[in-house]
C-alpha cells in the first residue's frame, strides 16, 4: 500500500519540480523531495487508501460468508 502512494507522489513531484531540483546536488534534492512527499503520503493519501482497503476487505468478507 505504501508503494501505491509513494511512487506516484515522487513521480509527480519530480515532474513538477524537476527543473528546479536538477540544479541541486543529490542530498539536498532528496531532502526537499522527502520533506514534501512524506506529509502528502502520510496525511493526504494513506488515510484514503486505508479506508478503501477496509471497504474492499469488508466486501470480500461479506461475499465469502
Amino acid at each position: 500500500m505504501i508503494w501505491l502512494c509513494v511512487f506516484p507522489t515522487l513521480a509527480i513531484l519530480n515532474l513538477a519540480l524537476g527543473d528546479w531540483l536538477k540544479a541541486m546536488p543529490a542530498i539536498p534534492r532528496t531532502f526537499v523531495l522527502s520533506t514534501v512527499a512524506v506529509p502528502i503520503v502520510i496525511y493526504g493519501l494513506m488515510p484514503h487508501l486505508h479506508r478503501l482497503r477496509v471497504r474492499l476487505l469488508a466486501r470480500s468478507a461479506g461475499s465469502a460468508a
